[in-house]
């Protein structure tokens, strides 16, 4: 008995149960409390309206981030262990200000510049205490390391684009919660098996509150995650592709897992997120429009804007996401970094363009149908 018991004790401490259950905690947890949480956006009206660029045609609450939040949360406390819960502590309280800014931001929508500052002061806490690029690690040829400031300059920017950028796909049922659960999954394994245990329930934690979160947004969705959980999945991103691409880079890693290019992997993985932001902000400069004016020219609404539902056009961009890792993984020993980049955004940028001309065409075959009904 005595034997036993020992065995389970030391099986309930083991790095591959805490990976485990910090995946399926959050996963329950937020499966469970969501409809409560749903009910009391509801009451409370803490909800997302309709206006002309929306996909959704009623007014939905806009609570999934309370949930996903606290299944991150709760589950970061319970089961990162007690020797390197200390590695998470500053990103917790990161965690914890982006969420009261996007949740203040559900509430009442918050000025440009209020969020701004709310996210700056979160990702300052995360880049001064050490989650920081410390070089080019290849980009450009260069791999000198960076002054100190200059670090906490480019990580910081590098975590604010990719915090916004995830916001900026949370357009249609399903595709935040997708694109944040693969990316979270292929983080944290990498984490896992490259024993850096603390991360890695950072990234499954994640992952699974998604996952409970993604129940209640498929279509027809009775709830959206609001900035208060696309900040949060953003910052938790933004830190995991930082300790990634520095990780990947400096640390002594047994052959098969180190990657060649790791810059050109974490764009793959977050490719999604990185790639609609630099799109969608380089029309609306080139048509002199503000980037940050908000319109529906990002690929998800140009695929449902093409006849595509909600659940086609997030499992097309999902699977295309799944494509461009594999892809990255495959070709990262055999090819330079910029060529592997180039590779990537390329193909990218041409089905996106393919997307982007069907809608054009079928936009104006519907004009044209329009005015010979009217002749």
């Amino acid at each position: 008995m005595q034997v036993s018991l020992e065995y389970f004790s030391q099986l309930a401490g083991s790095a591959e149960v805490t990976f485990l259950l910090s995946f399926l905690m959050p996963l329950t947890m937020v499966l469970t409390m969501a409809p409560s949480i749903i009910r009391i956006g509801v009451e409370k009206q803490i909800v997302s309206g309709v206006v002309d660029r929306s996909s959704h045609k009623e007014i939905t609450p806009c609570v999934g981030g309370i949930a996903i939040t606290l299944g991150i949360l709760f589950s970061i406390l319970v089961m990162t262990p007690s020797e390197v819960v200390g590695e998470l502590q500053y990103i917790t309280a990161a965690i914890l200000i982006v969420f009261m800014v996007g949740f203040m931001d559900d509430l009442k929508d918050l000025t440009a510049s209020y969020k701004a500052a709310g996210q700056i002061l979160a990702l300052s806490i995360v880049v001064i205490m050490g989650v920081r690029l410390e070089s080019f690690y290849g980009l450009f040829y260069q791999y000198w390391e960076f002054h100190k400031f200059f670090s906490i300059l480019l990580s910081g920017f590098t975590i604010l684009v990719i915090v916004n950028g995830f916001n900026l796909i949370d357009g249609i049922n399903g595709l935040a919660g997708t694109v944040g659960t693969i990316a979270c999954c292929s983080f944290g394994v990498w984490f896992y098996i490259t024993d850096n245990l603390a991360l890695s329930v950072l990234a499954m934690s994640t992952a699974g509150s998604l996952l409970g979160y993604m129940r209640y947004n498929m279509e027809p969705a009775k709830t959206f995650m609001g900035d208060s959980g696309s900040l949060v999945v953003g910052l938790v991103l933004g830190v995991l592709a930082v300790e990634f691409i520095d990780t990947a880079s400096t640390a002594e890693l047994t052959e098969k897992y180190r990657f060649t290019n790791p810059v050109a992997i974490c764009i793959a993985i977050l490719i999604v997120p990185l790639f609609d932001t630099f799109r969608v902000f380089s029309v609306r400069l080139l048509r002199g429009l503000s980037p940050m004016q908000a319109d529906r020219r990002h690929v998800h609404h140009l695929l449902v804007d093409a006849g595509l539902t909600h659940l086609e056009a997030t499992t097309a961009l999902g699977l295309y996401n799944l494509t461009i890792i594999s892809l990255a993984y495959y070709l990262d020993p055999l090819l330079d970094l910029h060529f592997l980049i180039l590779i990537i955004v390329g193909v990218t940028t041409s089905i996106s363009t393919a997307i982007y001309l069907k809608n054009k065409r079928n936009k104006r075959t519907r004009e044209t149908l329009a005015l010979n009904q009217k002749a």
